[in-house]
């Protein structure tokens, strides 16, 4: 197959094109190659490259950036995935639509499944979902896959690399215990990604590694596996922290739709943390 990767210089978009070049022709796009923004554009590379498959990972995921820049936050989020959408129809490409947990408010303290009702707490949750809105009435075969607080091997800078990287230089690390979510590995998106392109059962799922964790716990739990035990991690609210965009104290999601299909079993978060630890 012919699959085209938008934002394949991103973590999970450099994990795409390694996992699916082993078998496909994948054609991957940094922003600067292919601005999604520019509807000229994403028609003259999709249609003019006539992919089976767009892997749409391209996106402005900066969240305070996206509240203060809301324009530049629905310019990209939400146009450049209409764009993107638009011209996957005109091409019949099927869309892969990589979209996010803070669709959601965090109010419902419970897992939340794909038939939940979505309320976006600030601008870069609001401008992802009406991506996926743009996905779901302009395209007629497409996946739209919500994750989670995503790490990865190719990531520039992500929570695990931060905390890793703060330990040398302090002795006691101040994080936010108060919001709860799904930390996901990009290699385990990859390998659902895989396996719903495959299954031809288009639709919306959530595609996180399970369990559920806080900030706080998740950063402990990074320096229990690495063995480093001589740094203090000291639980702090989200109020303690000033930072322009709210953030939903409770988006864990259930992967509702992949396990009632029975496309794929997702494993554990902490499974997923220590082989990306020890690799």
């Amino acid at each position: 197959m012919k699959i085209l990767i938008t934002g394949a210089n991103g973590q999970l978009g450099a994990e795409l094109v390694e996992l699916f070049g082993k078998e496909h022709e994948v054609l991957g796009f940094s922003h600067k190659e292919f601005d999604i923004a520019d509807f000229s554009r994403a028609n003259e590379i999709i249609c003019g490259k006539s992919p089976e498959f767009v892997i749409h990972c391209a996106a402005y995921t900066d969240v305070d950036g996206c509240e203060l820049n809301p324009e530049k936050a629905y310019q990209i989020n939400s146009f450049g995935t209409q764009n993107v959408a638009i011209a996957c129809e005109k091409s019949g490409a099927t869309m892969v639509y990589i979209s996010t947990d803070y669709a959601f408010d965090g109010a419902k303290g419970e897992p939340y499944i794909e038939f939940d009702k979505t309320n976006p707490i600030n601008v870069y949750g609001r401008s992802k979902y009406v991506g996926e809105e743009f996905v779901a009435s302009l395209c007629s075969k497409y996946y739209i896959a919500r994750t989670a607080w995503v790490y990865g091997k190719y990531a520039k800078k992500n929570f695990v690399k931060t905390v890793l990287g703060l330990f040398g230089d302090k002795k006691e690390l101040k994080i936010v215990c108060d919001q709860v979510g799904s930390p996901t590995n990009t290699y385990d998106i990859s390998l659902a990604i895989n396996e719903l392109i495959k299954s031809e059962r288009y639709g919306l799922y959530h595609v996180v590694n399970e369990g559920e964790v806080s900030w706080y716990q998740f950063t402990k739990l990074i320096l229990d596996y690495k063995g480093i035990s001589d740094v203090k991690v000291v639980p702090i609210t989200s109020d303690e922290l000033d930072r322009a965009a709210n953030r939903p104290s409770y988006s864990v999601l259930r992967n509702f739709c992949l396990e009632k299909s029975g496309i794929y079993k997702m494993r554990n978060f902490e499974n997923a943390l220590r082989d990306y630890l020890s690799s």
